[in-house]
């Protein structure tokens, strides 16, 4: 089947998440959740109805990892991939944002499908993502690090 072919019979989903960064001890930590599956990522989920991806990104963030003094910073991009639910292809969208942890502990939301929350040094966190689309926007926080010089939005 040509790409152009799998786009048509496959069915959209669109969903947001965050990376969160909370400084420890002077070094910008992200946070990994352990989805279901048992693989290390960033929280995320579906945009309910009528909900803008932002505003999805910040409650998934909050659902999943139970922290809910956040700030929400810049799109980092959509990442896109294809998998199979039953018999139907699945074409999903996934924006990413910056956000800023202010306080709290994270608490893997189990009702959610996350078994663990874990926060990391940036190049670790990067080491122990499974996805590679995923690591690529972990890379984009580290090119935004880069020119900001600081853990910000």
């Amino acid at each position: 089947m040509t790409p152009r072919a799998r786009r048509q019979a496959s069915q959209r989903e669109l969903s947001a998440g965050g990376v969160v960064l909370r400084c420890l001890d002077g070094v910008p930590h992200v946070l990994l959740i352990r989805d279901p599956y048992g693989h290390w990522g960033l929280p995320k989920g579906h945009l309910e109805r009528d909900e803008d991806p932002a505003t999805a990104a910040l409650r998934e963030v909050r659902e999943e990892t139970g922290l809910d003094s956040l700030e929400l910073g810049s799109s980092l991009g959509t990442i896109e991939w294809y998998f199979r639910r039953g018999e139907a292809l699945v074409h999903k969208y996934c924006t990413f944002y910056l956000m800023r942890s202010h306080g709290g502990d994270p608490s893997p939301q189990t009702a959610e499908g996350i078994t663990e929350c874990r926060w990391l040094p940036v190049d670790e966190a990067l080491r122990q993502i499974s996805y590679d689309n995923t690591k690529s926007v972990l890379r984009e926080v580290v090119r935004v690090l880069e020119t900001n010089g600081r853990v910000s939005g």
